[in-house]
């Protein structure tokens, strides 16, 4: 399986058995803008095509139309995702620059202001898209179908795009990581971002930038939010649903886009 390999290992219980277990690979990316490194994060080497774009896209560096191509090349201790963008893209690619090293559970390693980390995003545009109840637990039911990476390893996070169905799912060991990629993933193939992206992860604010970023009206998280999180999605228009499990889950802004289920007349 890409992203993952068989390591061996002792199991210590009533007895010592020798074997394997199937864990996640994680290496370090480097992501680079018409020839220059702006961020090297340790990602799982899989749908980094993806991952170059989403990238580009949630962090504000480059619209859609400003990605000329993106080339993954393999170096001697990871792999270099080389992106090119437009020359009008290089003073956006200025505002943003940013170098960062740091472990996958943090999304604000390496930015040098706090104005950055802080930075304001579009509001999401009203529209007509709705759900019910029941198709927010149906959702989150059908996100564990799309985890293959994380039920062979059980220690990666996953993002998917929902409107009716999974349209799309993306896995990594980073939950940044794995936003980023769902969203290269939408833009190069022409998914509408609306409707739902769904997350195994908690939310913080840089994940609701992202998907701000994207477009979505909506998330569904399995975790809870950050308090900031919360103000950040109020403020972007975006319906924030999180600990999600089972056949319950909490609402935190823009109720408004969650209709009442029909009762049905015996």
């Amino acid at each position: 399986m890409k992203g993952a390999r068989a390591t061996p290992r002792l199991v210590f219980g009533s007895s010592v058995t020798p074997g394997d277990r199937v864990l996640p690979e994680e290496v370090a990316v480097a992501l680079s803008f018409n020839g220059t490194t702006q961020a090297v994060m340790m990602a799982t080497p899989a749908d980094l095509k993806d991952f170059g774009v989403g990238f580009a896209l949630t962090e504000g560096i480059a619209l859609p139309d400003d990605i000329l191509s993106v080339e993954v090349e393999t170096v001697p201790r990871g792999v270099d995702v080389q992106i090119w963008l437009h020359p009008e893209a290089e003073a956006r690619l200025s505002a943003r620059r940013r170098t960062m090293s740091g472990p996958v559970g943090c999304g604000l390693c390496g930015i040098d202001s706090i104005e950055q980390a802080l930075r304001e995003v579009p509001v999401v545009p009203p529209s007509a898209f709705r759900m019910t109840g029941s198709q927010v637990l149906a959702a989150v039911a059908a996100l564990p179908g799309e985890q293959r990476l994380h039920d062979a390893t059980r220690a990666v996070h996953g993002a998917a795009f929902w409107n009716g169905r999974v349209l799309m799912a993306r896995e990594d060991v980073g939950r940044h990581n794995a936003l980023d990629k769902l969203v290269g993933g939408m833009v190069s193939q022409g998914i509408s971002p609306q409707g739902a992206v769904v997350l195994t992860s908690r939310v913080s604010t840089d994940m609701v930038q992202k998907v701000a970023m994207l477009g979505a009206p909506m998330i569904i998280a399995v975790s809870a939010p950050t308090a900031e999180a919360v103000e950040l999605a109020e403020a972007a228009g975006i319906t924030l649903i999180a600990l999600a499990r089972g056949d319950r889950f909490e609402v935190f802004s823009h109720t408004d886009r969650l209709k009442m289920e029909q009762a049905h007349v015996g």
